[in-house]
């Protein structure tokens, strides 16, 4: 079962999650939504990496994803609501990847809970 990380609960998360890693590794931020979606609102990088890759791109960019992040390096996804996401979170569990979790609620979410200049639409 995939975890559902509540956006205002991120900061702890991602400083647990970088205590485990090399120095210059930081956790990451899966945001699968389409391009106009990025574009139109992002989450802003601070103590983790950002990679955005629509969820029907997901399965074709697995194997990237398997080197670099890699199966054992934390990953949150994120979506808009919280849906995608949590299919792409069980999709990356399926395939073993050992640390990943759901921002539940999506950006819209983060927007309310974390950083209000975040655009809601």
């Amino acid at each position: 079962m995939i975890s559902q990380l509540n956006p205002v609960d991120f900061s702890a998360w991602r400083d647990r999650a970088t205590a485990g890693l090399p120095p210059a590794a930081l956790p990451v931020v899966l945001d699968v939504r389409e391009p106009w979606e990025v574009h139109t609102a992002t989450v802003k990088e601070d103590g983790f990496t950002l990679l955005a890759i629509p969820m029907r791109e997901i399965p074709a960019r697995l194997a990237e994803l398997r080197s670099s992040p890699g199966v054992h390096h934390p990953i949150a996804c994120l979506c808009h609501h919280g849906m995608r996401s949590l299919q792409v979170a069980n999709y990356l569990a399926q395939g073993g990847f050992e640390e990943v979790v759901n921002l539940q609620g999506g950006i819209d979410a983060w927007s309310q809970q974390v950083d209000p200049s975040v655009a809601r639409y």
